[in-house]
C-alpha cells in the first residue's frame, strides 16, 4: 500500500525531490520508524546498521539519510568520502543521549579490565570509546564472543543489555538508559491487546522492558520481526511491540497477514519530524551535513569494523 499523499502540493515535492536527486547524485535511505510517505519515497529502507553499510556500497555521492542524527553520524562513519545529510538537524535520539564520552571514560576507569560493547544507537564520540559496536540484531552473539574470564560494560541501553545478559547467561555492567518509546509498552497494554484480538502473535523489540518482553512469542530487532512475520502462514495476525513505523513495512511485505500495534503510545516524535519538504529542502540547501570529527570517526570505525568482521566470520562458517 502507497502512503505518498495524492494531493498537488506533494506531488510537485515528490517531482522536485526526483530531480534534485538526480542532479545530486543521491540517494535517500529512509528507517522503519520513519512516516510512511518517507519511507515510499526512499531509495532503501531498513535499520540503522543496514542502512549505514548501503550508504557505503553505493556509488551515490550524496546520502540523504531519513532517521536520526547518530545515524547520519554512523553513515558519515564508514563513507566518509560522501556527503551525508540529515533532512532534520533536530531529530536526535533520547537513547544516544543517555550515554557520553566523559561519562564512559570514567566507567571505563571504574573497570579498567572491561570489554566496551556499545549499542550503535549512540553517537560517534561514545562508539570512539568502545571496543565493538552491535546492534539490536546481534547484542546476543556479540555479548557471547567476549571473553568470559573479562567483565563487560553494556551502553546504552539497560534493556537490550538486560536481554543480552539472560539469553547469555553472562553478568554485565549496565547503562542507565533506555529508548523512552519501546519503555512505554507496559504488561497492561500487552495483556489488553491480547485480550482485544486473541490468537495474535506478540512480537517485540529488545529495547522494550524486561517483564514486558516476558509477554512476547517473539523478539527481535526490526529485521528479525520482518524476517519472522514473513515466514509465518497466511492469514496469521500480529501484535508489534516496537515504534508504528514497522507496521508499514510490515503490512506492506505480507498483504496476507494482519498488524496491530500493541500501543498506541509507541511513536517516537523523533522519527516522525521528517517530511518531504525536508527532504526537498535538504537537497536544495544541501543541508544538513553530518560531520564527524577525523580523530573521533577513525576510533569509532574501529568500534563498528569489529562488529562487522566478527558477523562477517559467523556468516562464513555457517
Amino acid at each position: 500500500m502507497n502512503h505518498l499523499p495524492n494531493d498537488t502540493l506533494a506531488q510537485e515535492l515528490l517531482r522536485q525531490i526526483d530531480l534534485l536527486k538526480k542532479e545530486r547524485e543521491a540517494v535517500i535511505l529512509a528507517h522503519n520508524y520513519q512516516p510512511p510517505e518517507i519511507q515510499d519515497l526512499a531509495d532503501y529502507t531498513g535499520d540503522s546498521l543496514e542502512l549505514s553499510r548501503i550508504a557505503a556500497k553505493t556509488p551515490a555521492k550524496v546520502i540523504v539519510f531519513c532517521g536520526v542524527r547518530f545515524m547520519g553520524e554512523t553513515a558519515a562513519i564508514l563513507s566518509p568520502d560522501k556527503t551525508v545529510l540529515l533532512p532534520v538537524l533536530e531529530a536526535g535520539c533520547t537513547l544516544a543521549e543517555y550515554a557520553t564520552a566523559d561519562q564512559l571514560r570514567a566507567m571505563k576507569k571504574k573497570h579498567p579490565d572491561a570489554v566496551v560493547v556499545t549499542y550503535v544507537n549512540s553517537s560517534a564520540e561514545v562508539k570512539a570509546e568502545t571496543d565493538i559496536c552491535c546492534t539490536s540484531a546481534n547484542a546476543v552473539q556479540i555479548v557471547q564472543s567476549v571473553d568470559r574470564h573479562r567483565p563487560i560494560i553494556f551502553v546504552p541501553d539497560y534493556n537490550l543489555g538486560h536481554y543480552a545478559a539472560k539469553v547469555t547467561g553472562r553478568e554485565l555492567i549496565l547503562w542507565d538508559g533506555c529508548c523512552p518509546t519501546h519503555a512505554l509498552l507496559s504488561t497492561f497494554a500487552v495483556a489488553a491487546a491480547r485480550k482485544k484480538w486473541p490468537g495474535a502473535q506478540v512480537i517485540m523489540h529488545p529495547e522494550c522492558k524486561p517483564e514486558t518482553l516476558e509477554l512476547a512469542d517473539f523478539v527481535g530487532s526490526t529485521s528479525g520481526m520482518l524476517a519472522y512475520a514473513k515466514a509465518q502462514p497466511a492469514g496469521a495476525s500480529f501484535i508489534v511491540g516496537t515504534e508504528v513505523g514497522l507496521l508499514h513495512r510490515l503490512q506492506n511485505e505480507n498483504p496476507d497477514k494482519v498488524f496491530h500495534v500493541a500501543s498506541d503510545y509507541l511513536i517516537c516524535p523523533m522519527m516522525k519530524m521528517t517530511t518531504l519538504k525536508d527532504v526537498k529542502v535538504s537537497l536544495e540547501k544541501m543541508q544538513y551535513v553530518v560531520k564527524v570529527d577525523e580523530s573521533v570517526r577513525v576510533r569509532a570505525k574501529a568500534a563498528v569494523d569489529a562488529m562487522l568482521q566478527y558477523t562477517g566470520a559467523v556468516a562464513k562458517k555457517s
